[in-house]
C-alpha cells in the first residue's frame, strides 16, 4: 500500500494533522510506503506508476483535488487490474466522502481505507477545449459547465473563510453578482436541445461545493450520470435556494430539471468553463462519458 500526501490541502492544515496521523497508524501496526506530493500535479504520476508496480491500494490524504490527481493516475496507467483506493480527507471540500459516509475525522477515515469494505463505482471523464488544445480528464464526484467552475476558480485561487463549508456557500454568492447565464447546446445520449442556464451539472455522486446536496438521487454504480439543469434564475432567485440545495431538496424548483444519461455533450457559443471535482481542465465545448466500474474505493462496512 502507497499513501500519497498533498500537505498543502485545506490551506496547509494536512501537512500540521497527517503526522498525527501517521503515527497512530504505525503505532497500531500498519504498514505503508509514504509520498509527500511537492506541488500541483505530481500525486498523478504517483498514482500511475503505483498502478503499474502493482500495487494492492492507493490512499489520498488530502482534498478533493488530490484525489482527482490520483484516480487520473490510476485510470490512465496501462494495466488491466486498478489498484483500490482510500481517502483520507484532510482538504477544503471533502464531498466525494460526504456520499459514501466516509468519517471527515482522519484517524476514522484512515481505519475505513486500510479495514472498510470494496465498493466498485463509475467514474466520468471529461474531454473539453484546453488551454493548448483538446484535453481529457477523469473524475469521481461531480462535473459541471457554467457558474460552478467560475466557483472553483475563485476558491483554487486561494480563497478561504474558516471551514469548506462557508468558503464555497461565500464564493458561490460573490461570483453569482458577477455571472450571466448563457444558452447552451445540449446533447444527451443522441437528443438534442437548446437551454438558457446558470450551469449543467454532471454528476456521478451527490454533493460538491463544500456540501451542497446537488445530485439527492445520484448512484455512483448504475452506470448513468444524474444531469442536473439549472435553468434561466437570477443571482437573488438562487441565494434563496442556497439552502434547499445543501439539503437536497430544490428538485421540484421550476428552473431545474433532472435527467440521465451516460454521454453528455455541451456546446456555448462564449465561452464558459469546466469543472471536474473542483479543478478546471478547461471550457466548452466538452464531451462527458461514464466508464461504469472504473475503481474500487474503500468505504465503510456494513
Amino acid at each position: 500500500m502507497i499513501v500519497i500526501v498533498n500537505p498543502a490541502a485545506g490551506a496547509g492544515s494536512t501537512a500540521r494533522r497527517w503526522p498525527q496521523v501517521a503515527k497512530r497508524l504505525l503505532e497500531e501496526g500498519n504498514r505503508f510506503d509514504e509520498v509527500v506530493t511537492q506541488g500541483p500535479g505530481q500525486a498523478t504520476g504517483i498514482a500511475r506508476k503505483a498502478a503499474e508496480e502493482g500495487r494492492r491500494m492507493v490512499v489520498a490524504v488530502g482534498g478533493d483535488g488530490t484525489v482527482n490527481e490520483i484516480v487520473n493516475g490510476l485510470l490512465s496507467a496501462p494495466r488491466d487490474s486498478t489498484p483500490a483506493l482510500g481517502v483520507i480527507p484532510t482538504g477544503t471540500g471533502t464531498d466525494l466522502c460526504r456520499t459514501f459516509g466516509i468519517p471527515r475525522d482522519p484517524l476514522l477515515a484512515a481505519n475505513v481505507a486500510l479495514r472498510g469494505a470494496g465498493r466498485r463505482i463509475d467514474a466520468g471523464r471529461v474531454t473539453c477545449l484546453g488551454p493548448n488544445g483538446t484535453a481529457s480528464s477523469y473524475f469521481l464526484n461531480i462535473a459541471d459547465a457554467g457558474i460552478g467552475a467560475d466557483v472553483a476558480d475563485f476558491v483554487n485561487r486561494g480563497f478561504k473563510f474558516i471551514n469548506g463549508e462557508l468558503t464555497f456557500s461565500l464564493a458561490a454568492v460573490i461570483t453569482l453578482f458577477r455571472w450571466q447565464n448563457r444558452r447552451l447546446s445540449l446533447e444527451l445520449d443522441g437528443h438534442k436541445r437548446e437551454v438558457t442556464a446558470q450551469q449543467v451539472v454532471v454528476a456521478n455522486c451527490q454533493y460538491f461545493g463544500g456540501g451542497m446536496r446537488i445530485a439527492p438521487h445520484a448512484r455512483p454504480d448504475d452506470g448513468l450520470f444524474d444531469v442536473i439543469i439549472h435553468g434561466d434564475m437570477g443571482a437573488f432567485e438562487t441565494i434563496a435556494l442556497l439552502r434547499k440545495v445543501r439539503q437536497g431538496a430544490h428538485m421540484s424548483h421550476p428552473k431545474i430539471e433532472h435527467l440521465l444519461a451516460q454521454r453528455v455533450e455541451i456546446s456555448c457559443d462564449r465561452p464558459v468553463g469546466v469543472d471536474a471535482d473542483g479543478e478546471r481542465p478547461g471550457g466548452l465545448p466538452a464531451q462527458f462519458e461514464i466508464i461504469p466500474r472504473a475503481i474500487e474505493l474503500q468505504v465503510p462496512a456494513p
